[in-house]
């Protein structure tokens, strides 16, 4: 009996310490999650901020060097380099793009180091909603990806399909023919 009962503790034991460790055997500390939410929201705040004051610096700082953003055009994905190209000349305008952020969620992977992001934004565009990855760096989060889109009303979905197709439809032809 008491043989079954040290290989029952064993095994819990076992279980435990795999459960509390990672692939390389470090051991997992419990996401404070509220922290997090308050350093990445803080982060957002700072990143939007940086942009209506034009601060090139600043804002570009916030996305990790491997980042991508995706902006409203149908044409605009760019890798952090190619983005901060395009943006330059807005920014040295003295003015760029101004968000606030309206509602937020915020949600973590299981080990807390990746979060992801999505968000309604006041912006000159009316309705946007902003969404994201982020990435625990040191002790800092970084941007990953950001994904910038209008919202559109459903009721005004057919009279907004009748002014873009024109556009749309050559990049449509255009991809499918790779």
């Amino acid at each position: 009996m008491k043989r079954i009962s040290l290989l029952t503790a064993g095994s819990a034991l076992l279980l435990f310490f795999s459960y509390c460790s990672n692939k390389n055997g470090d051991k997992v500390i419990p996401l404070d999650t509220a922290t997090e939410k308050k350093q990445i929201n803080a982060l957002l705040d700072s990143f939007n901020a940086a942009a209506a004051r034009a601060d090139y610096t600043a804002y570009f700082n916030f996305y990790a060097e491997d980042a991508v953003f995706t902006g409203t055009d149908a044409t605009e994905r760019w890798n952090k380099q190619e983005f901060m190209k395009w943006a330059k000349p807005i920014f040295d305008k003295g003015r760029a793009w101004n968000f606030t952020s309206l509602q937020r969620n915020i949600y973590f992977n299981k080990a807390g180091d990746l979060a992801w992001f999505d968000e309604l934004l006041n912006t000159q565009m009316k309705i946007c909603r902003g969404s994201g990855v982020l990435s625990k760096q040191g002790n800092d989060w970084k941007v990953n990806q950001y994904i910038l889109s209008i919202t559109l009303p459903n009721e005004l979905m057919n009279a907004v399909i009748k002014l873009k197709a024109p556009v749309e439809d050559s990049i449509i032809h255009e991809l499918q023919s790779r």
